[in-house]
Parts: structure tokens; sequence; C-alpha cells
């Protein structure tokens, strides 16, 4: 930085003291300015709000409901009498209760409190509204015409259930103005037909900023260094670790980096999509080639507090006979637990040098491998500033932490999924031994 100061100091023309120390300003000034986050021309047109994947399907079954946070605001899934799906806000009308501990029956939701009912009415449509139709009173017909839940949109698209989040939850959801086309969430817009491909699936859930999260799996690089020990891919270790020809390209709608070998006869190494807000796309190679692609979805419950969607899709060992003999489904599971496990203290710490100020202070140095995260952050920070989602639903001191201590759920917070995934790979594998045992005693 001195010696480009010095090199800029040495042009300016030397008419007076004033032009000198004008330039001198201009030049400081300029580098304040780098500090700060820049207005792309091409910046995303999605910010901190909109649609998010917030859980799979296979989190509503039957008639247990999902709970769930949004940027500290309490939610809540399920289905209703017609099996169309509902998020609302975590808070009976009634009396303000939650409706943990509630009951779903026969698609009406009922509060744990006074026993209210909540009903859809109308064509049942997603347009619909949701009313009280519990009698509490004499009063009832007048009561129940005037309270409703407060929902969000929510829909269903490829096995994932979306919710259109604006921060602002309404009773009537014809009045809500949607920005974003719900079909651009379909994988199959990007390069590769599911249908293809298998997939297996886990939530991880940390007490770490969201952001941060979503920053680590942006930088592939790392993978080399953090996993190369537990990743089974024989191009990804601490041994291997290369350098790659990077090529970025940035529209409205995404960010996409393409690291290729460079080695032009071995094509490229890894591909990586960032779709806000909250999805990431990493294929390895050419999505149209790709065996093995990996979608994360990552969802900023509350403060210190993010969940993410991880599904692994593949090609190749598709037989799901093969597979449970083998125990693919487990040991994958425990890759990826342990995975995730390994970012963890490195996510924390960051946040908290975050938090602190550290980072904001020139501590840190981007390099030119980190310009995919330079314009990630760029997007962020002009998010932040127009959405400020976190200001919408704030913590205060001392609001009550129920929710945020409910919601850790998954590893590896929450190490008790992990913890059964492994008793489950011992007790198979011992079953596996004794079947032929047994079998071999038969027929001795």
């Amino acid at each position: 930085m001195e010696d480009d100061r010095f090199q800029q100091f040495n042009k300016v023309k030397l008419s007076n003291g004033a032009s000198i120390t004008k330039n001198l300003l201009e030049n400081t000034s300029n580098e304040k300015k780098t500090h700060k986050s820049k207005q792309p021309t091409n910046q995303l047109k999605s910010g901190l709000l909109g649609w998010y994947a917030v859980c799979s399907i296979r989190e509503i079954s039957g008639d247990d409901p999902y709970f769930f946070t949004m940027f500290n605001e309490p939610l809540m899934i399920y289905k209703d009498k017609d099996s169309n799906l509902r998020c609302i806000k975590d808070l009976c009308p009634h009396r303000g209760a939650s409706f943990r501990g509630g009951q779903i029956i026969d698609g009406e939701l009922v509060c744990p409190y006074h026993g209210a009912k909540f009903s859809s009415t109308g064509k049942c449509t997603n347009l619909s509204r949701i009313t009280c139709n519990h009698i509490v009173d004499s009063n009832y017909n007048n009561y129940a015409t005037k309270i409703h839940l407060y929902q969000y949109l929510c829909k269903e698209v490829g096995d994932y259930i979306f919710i259109n989040y604006t921060g602002s939850s309404s009773t009537n959801l014809e009045e809500i103005e949607v920005k974003e086309n719900i079909d651009s969430k379909i994988l199959n817009t990007y390069g590769f037909k599911t249908e293809e491909y298998k997939f297996e699936e886990v939530i991880v859930d940390f007490k770490c900023d969201w952001a941060r999260i979503v920053e680590n799996h942006l930088d592939i690089l790392h993978l080399f260094w953090v996993h190369g020990e537990t990743i089974p891919d024989a191009d990804v270790n601490r041994n291997v670790i290369t350098s790659f020809n990077q090529e970025i390209t940035r529209d409205s709608n995404q960010i996409e980096s393409k690291y290729k070998y460079k080695e032009k006869d071995k094509g490229e190494f890894i591909r990586i999509k960032f779709l806000p807000p909250g999805r990431i796309i990493i294929y390895k190679g050419n999505p149209e080639e790709s065996r093995y692609i990996q979608v994360l979805d990552h969802i900023p419950l509350a403060k210190n507090q993010a969940r993410v969607i991880v599904r692994h899709y593949r090609k190749f060992l598709k037989n799901n006979f093969f597979n449970s003999l083998i125990l693919f489904k487990n040991l994958q599971h425990r890759i990826f637990y342990k995975v995730f496990a390994e970012d963890y203290m490195i996510l924390r710490t960051q946040t908290f040098n975050d938090q602190m100020g550290y980072i904001e202070k020139d501590n840190v140095k981007l390099l030119g491998e980190d310009k995919m995260i330079q314009y990630y952050w760029d997007w962020y920070k002009n998010s932040l500033n127009e959405d400020k989602p976190w200001d919408i639903h704030p913590i205060k001191s001392d609001t009550n932490s129920v929710h945020q201590e409910l919601a850790m759920l998954y590893p590896p917070e929450n190490k008790i999924l992990a913890e059964k995934n492994n008793r489950e790979i011992v007790v198979k594998l011992i079953a596996r031994l004794i079947i032929p045992i047994g079998l071999a005693f038969l027929l001795i």
C-alpha cells in the first residue's frame, strides 16, 4: 500500500502545494472506499428476502408439524385436510401461545393451550384463508370471522418445501406480492436431470453466522486441506493440492465459478453456482456429464444459528438392494456428519471474529482465488443494507430464548443423530456377520 501511494505521489504535478494535498486526500479517500462493498453492474437481483428451501418434504410426514425459525421468527409447516402445505407464524391468535405440543387432527390445527381449532376455508387452495372454528363462547360467530392465522406462501418444488419469506406474514395470502418465480428453484433448470440420479440427504445445524456457512461452501479449495482425509476422493487430499484456472461468470440470477485444470486435456475439476438467497450447487465437472452433484440450501434460523439441507446426487451405486447390503446410506451419512464437524470450529471462530469487528479492521486479505468469495460478500452486504432482515424480528437481551434452544436438532451441534447412525452401522455389521455364521452352523 505504501509503495502504491508513493508511486501515485510521484505522478502528481508539482504546480503548487494545494494540488499535491488535494491529490493525496483523494488517494486516501479512494483507499478507504475499497474497504466498502461496491455495487457491481451485474448485481444479483435477488436479496436476502425471497424463496428459501426450508426442509425436505420428508420432514412433513403424517400429522406431525415441522417447527423452525427464519431470521428469528418462529414458524411451522403442516398439511391441511386437502394436503395443501401451510406455513404459519407459530403464534395462536387467541392468547399468543405456540403450537408446539398441539396436534393436527383431520387436517385441522389444534392449539395445545385451549384446544382452539384452525381449518382451511374457501376452495382450500394456497390462496385461501385459515380461520378459527373452535367455539369459545356465545360470541363465537363474530369472533371467528375476525381471527386468522398469519401465513407465508409455501410450495413444494422437487421434494423440497419452499417458503416465500418476506419477514411480514399475512392473514390473506392473496395480498402477498411475489417478486421471484418459484419455477427458478427447479433443479432440472441448472444443467442436470434429477431423475437420472439417486441422492442421500442430511440436515445439519450450526451455532454460527449463516453468511459464514455460505462463504465456507463457496470456498472449494479448503476441501483439500480441511477434508482431505475424510472425503473418499483420490483427487481431494493434502498431497494433491494444486492451482486451477478459475473462470467466473455473473448475471442477475447467479454467480458461477469453474475450476479448470491447468492441463487442458484434464478439463474441469469442479463447478459451483451460488443462487441467492441460500442455494449452492456444486458439480464434479461439467453439469451435463457430472456423476456427482451436491446441493446445499442454507436457512438463517436466528442470530448465530443456521441450518443446511445437504443433498448428494449420484449416477453410480443406484441399486437399492446393493446399497442396503453395503450400508451405503449409513456410511454416507457418517462422512457428511464428519465433514461438517470439521468445519464447525472454523465457522464458530470466524463468526466471533466478525462480530468482534476484527475481520472488518483490515485484518484479513483476500487472494485472487477468493474472487467468488468477494463477489458473494458484495451481494450479501448490499442485500443486508437494503433488506435489513435481522431488524424485522430483532432479539433483545431479555428475550426468552425458547425457540433458539429448541431449534438445534441436527449434527454437528446436536450429535444425537450422528451417534444413532454410528450405532446402526455397528448393529447392521454384526447382523451381517451373524447370519452367515448361523447358516454355516445349521449346515454343519
